[in-house]
């Protein structure tokens, strides 16, 4: 018989007690609904799909706000199969495809919203970076970027090169997974650089990318964010809830305290300002945050935080480290097998 370790063993009746929990319930983390060729995160779910997705849930789950959910879980009465629907950063398609079918099935949502892309004439950076580099033709061989005043240097090789066919291929490939050499793994080493630069920084050396492509800065209709008018849309009726997301979307972790601060504060003021209500939730980008992060949120006078970590939510879940299970472009069958493995642990 083996005898589990002493943290392995605390490990297993954690897990059997979220299991066994009769008030727990999920939070799904959406990002966009729309249809695009080249989605190198899986961002994007089709309306077709979101739709599926949406009448699984209304025939095998219970749907409620995140205000409500979160009411519930500091009763400890979740009601049983809860389910939270959440979008991060604050496309345009948030208003013009998922409302929409939201309303369709009646389910409510809430959408974090990064303050600073409000009407941007320009592309969330990470969508930029792509449409840069994820586009058939030919690049220089060669890349320095001035990053922090410290040169980074990159050869291309074969990557120089992009052909349709590697386009093509790049279209079911995810960024992280892509392999060495590759057009695809060539911006994935840009993005994990650019990752952790504050705004000016990142923005810097973008314009340099720009140049190095001998590319143009455009916003693709299909890539935009909210207009200001669009968070109000958005907002409007009872179904749809505007959280925070932060003004800039930075890597949190990797920014000073006054940085963090601000991006925390200013994101909250900015659409209280805009919306003309109180603004309660928020959620952290790319699902980043340290203890110091957790203690600002609160004092800033959030009621609850959502993360990226893909758990269920229970008992003993942190209302400021709420877990999410990422969504991706599922039909309504694998979704709702996906949806009965995160139930059933």
């Amino acid at each position: 018989m083996k005898i589990l370790g002493s943290d392995k063993l605390q490990r297993a009746i954690r897990r059997l007690q979220k299991n066994l929990a009769s008030s727990k319930g999920l939070i799904l983390m959406y990002h966009r609904v729309a249809e695009v060729e080249l989605d190198p995160w899986s961002l994007c779910v089709t309306p077709q799909y979101f739709a599926e997705q949406l009448e699984v849930l209304q025939k095998k789950t219970h749907p409620i706000s995140l205000k409500q959910f979160v009411q519930a879980h500091r009763d400890g009465k979740i009601p049983d199969r809860a389910v939270v629907v959440t979008f991060d950063d604050g496309y345009a398609d948030n208003l013009h495809h998922a409302k929409p079918i939201l309303e369709g099935y009646s389910i409510p949502a809430t959408v974090f919203v990064s303050t600073g892309y409000i009407g941007k004439e320009r592309e969330f950076w990470w969508d930029e970076l792509e449409r840069l580099l994820l586009q058939p033709g030919t690049l220089p061989e060669k890349l320095s970027l001035n990053i922090n005043g410290s040169l980074c240097h990159w050869e291309l090789g074969q990557a120089a090169n992009y052909t349709e066919q590697d386009y093509q291929s790049d279209r079911i490939c995810k960024a992280w997974e892509a392999k060495p050499g590759s057009r695809m793994s060539f911006y994935y080493s840009i993005w994990q650089v650019l990752l952790p630069l504050p705004e000016r920084e990142c923005i810097k050396a973008l314009d340099e990318l720009v140049i190095w492509a001998n590319a143009e800065s455009t916003v693709r209709k299909t890539h935009r964010s909210l207009l200001p008018e669009e968070v109000c849309a958005l907002g409007q009726g009872d179904l749809v809830e505007i959280g925070a997301h932060t003004v800039t979307h930075p890597f949190l972790s990797a920014q000073s305290t006054e940085l963090q601060r601000y991006e925390i504060q200013q994101s909250k003021a900015a659409l209280e300002e805009m919306l003309n209500c109180p603004v309660t939730s928020f959620s952290y980008p790319f699902g980043n945050y340290t203890p110091e992060t957790l203690e600002l949120t609160r004092t800033i006078g959030f009621d609850c935080a959502c993360t990226t970590t893909e758990d269920i939510v229970w008992r003993q879940s942190n209302s400021f480290q709420l877990p999410r299970f990422g969504i991706e472009n599922w039909n309504g069958e694998e979704f709702a097998k996906q949806l009965a493995r995160w139930f059933h642990g």
